[in-house]
């Protein structure tokens, strides 16, 4: 019998994950944990990617966990979720089922699969009222200078979010964080991934489909629940369109700017595979290219080397 009990699926934006993910899922009895950072919340849907149709294959549900569980406006953090997939995890193996987490948020999938000890960080009003004064560059100084090896560039992205990292780690320099104890997890991850070609033109045609879509009147409907300086807190689509709705960029610019900013990200999040792989985590890499059915073929090759059970 295999020792697989976790499946990874991952790669960049706009690769088809969850698609390949849930045919995986039903192939081998399985049930996905979202791996995405964003998509905790609910009624943020299209800016977030929410294709919930590709939970369906062949008439099946595939179940599917993490998603659509705090109200936007909510501060997730890696710490909950590596706590909440602990909780998910035991109850998919519980009950025979094959866990498979589908994301592309690396820091994430790492927190689990890596068995990152973490720890939860209080606020620290008085540190946050020191650093609000400074400007985004310093703050970005700081943080470098107490964390050289830092790995999550999302942190450099947002003054909120740097704040919040130096905050963490002042915290961490004071407070040794405890052991949590993990299961034993023997993962396999797939990966997916386009010629950068490929990529930058599925990243296109995905924008141009979601803002025709309505993705701009969700963020106008999510600005009457939450703060135009919160809501940019939660990714590129939200900020680029919250500078669009308080008039601080033309459409055309905004269009412009997001589609930059999310190849941009894409690069980043490949970045961040290749530093996996350099670290030690094996990703067998699927061409987005190939039909659905040449990638499950592919995969099922690799599963049965691992003597993984397939339907």
């Amino acid at each position: 019998m295999s020792n697989i009990n976790l499946l990874t699926i991952t790669g960049p934006t706009a690769s088809g994950k969850t698609s390949f993910a849930a045919h995986l899922a039903k192939l081998l009895n399985g049930e996905i944990v979202s791996a995405d950072s964003r998509q905790v919340y609910r009624e943020m849907n299209i800016g977030t990617g929410k294709d919930y149709e590709d939970y369906v294959v062949e008439s099946t549900k595939i179940p599917y966990y993490l998603i659509d569980i705090h109200e936007p406006g909510y501060k997730y953090n890696v710490y909950e979720f590596q706590q909440d997939f602990l909780k998910v995890f035991a109850d998919i193996t519980a009950r025979d089922k094959m866990p498979i987490l589908a994301g592309g948020t690396g820091m994430y999938i790492e927190a689990v699969t890596a068995g990152y000890q973490l720890m939860p960080v209080p606020i620290n009003e008085a540190l946050r009222k020191e650093l609000e004064s400074k400007e985004l560059e310093d703050l970005e100084k700081l943080l470098k200078s107490m964390k050289p090896e830092l790995h999550n560039s999302t942190d450099l992205t947002h003054k909120k979010r740097t704040i919040r990292a130096i905050e963490i780690a002042a915290h961490l320099e004071n407070n040794p964080v405890g052991q949590i104890e993990f299961p034993k997890i023997n993962n396999l991850i797939f990966g997916i991934k386009y010629d950068r070609g490929s990529r930058r033109r599925r990243i296109s045609n995905r924008l141009n489909e979601r803002l025709s879509s309505g993705m701009i009147e969700e963020v106008e409907s999510l600005l009457k629940k939450v703060s135009s300086e919160d809501l940019i807190f939660y990714g590129l689509e939200y900020k680029f369109i919250t500078m669009y709705l308080a008039g601080a960029l033309t459409k055309k610019e905004m269009h412009q700017k997001l589609e930059v900013a999310i190849h941009q990200f894409a690069k980043r999040q490949m970045t961040w595979f290749r530093r996996m792989e350099k670290n030690g985590s094996k990703i067998h890499w699927l061409e987005g290219n190939l039909s659905m059915q040449e990638k499950l073929e592919r995969a099922k090759k690799i599963l049965r080397q691992k003597d993984v059970s397939i339907n």
